[in-house]
């Protein structure tokens, strides 16, 4: 199979996968609690995918990009073997590859946050004329919750389409797991969080069409806007490990700034309900399963 019927097939599974995963509350009529529990555990899911499962599989996409370079480049095991006869080791270049790559982790994760922190601002900075400050906050939560999962997922969809023009099977599909195991989370968090915020379902459908579109969209546009010399300069920059930690600062962002304020008892619609107090134990129980689940999941996907 080549590598755009492959593409093609990703994207379309990833397509109908996140959008199924998303319509699972909204085929229920939940009362007022077991909508907020639902929400709670959306909530969890979102935080638990960002540290479990997003973080680590973009580490692990840098690092295994730089280790296939570094047995596909040709001659390299001749300039180890030259370099041990003139009595130098190879450590030094090895550590600085290390050190290199290390700095785009925390490079990555933190122009993602910060590229959603300035999105947010600029979001709220247009919604604050409304003369309801109240009603202004709690739309613009809801469209930055939308846009941060929309970008996040645009950012999934550039990494899949970087893997598979790497033209590398077990990358492809080691992307294409790690993305399908946060994003059918991921969209079911979205539409709870959705429907507590108190949005219509036929809008919701929308903001999950949005979000189901983005990543397989990207994947197809970057797969096919990419040249052969493009594909090359983007394998030696590691853009798949890169592109997937872009998307979970922006996913972090998303879930602690947001969602889980939004959640856990400061939102303005628990303040009758809870006193603003916060949680009730079974609460916060559905909260830590919902953080343990993605963790489950990340475990039992070994590569």
């Amino acid at each position: 199979m080549d590598d755009l019927s492959t593409i093609s097939l990703l994207s379309l599974a990833m397509l109908i996968g996140c959008y199924v995963a998303g319509t699972i509350p909204l085929a229920f009529n939940f009362s007022e609690e077991r909508l907020k529990l639902v929400t709670v555990l959306g909530a969890g899911l979102l935080c638990g995918t960002a540290l479990a499962v997003i973080v680590p599989e973009g580490v692990h996409a840098l690092y295994e990009d730089a280790l296939h370079d570094k047995h596909t480049h040709g001659g390299e095991a001749e300039k180890v073997e030259d370099s041990l006869k003139t009595g130098q080791s190879a450590e030094t270049e090895h550590d600085h590859e290390h050190i290199a790559l290390h700095a785009y982790i925390g490079v990555s994760l933190v122009l993602g946050f910060v590229f959603m922190l300035l999105v947010d601002q600029i979001g709220s900075s247009h919604m604050h004329s409304s003369e309801d400050p109240e009603a202004a906050r709690t739309a613009n939560t809801k469209i930055t919750t939308t846009l941060g999962l929309v970008v996040h997922a645009a950012a999934d969809g550039i990494a899949l389409g970087a893997a598979a023009s790497t033209s590398q099977t077990s990358v492809q599909l080691i992307v294409f797991v790690a993305i399908m195991l946060h994003k059918a989370p991921a969209a079911f968090g979205l539409v709870s969080f959705l429907m507590h915020a108190g949005l219509e379902r036929n809008r919701i459908r929308k903001h999950l069409l949005v979000f189901a579109l983005a990543a397989p969209l990207l994947s197809m546009v970057t797969y096919l806007g990419l040249s052969k010399s493009s594909k090359e300069a983007l394998s030696d920059v590691n853009a798949t490990g890169i592109a997937m930690l872009f998307s979970a600062g922006t996913f972090l962002y998303v879930a602690t700034v947001h969602v889980l304020p939004e959640v856990g008892g400061s939102g303005h619609s628990h303040k009758a309900e809870s006193g603003g107090k916060g949680l009730t134990r079974l609460e916060v129980c559905t909260l830590v399963v919902g953080c343990l689940i993605p963790l489950v999941l990340s475990v039992g996907h070994q590569h």
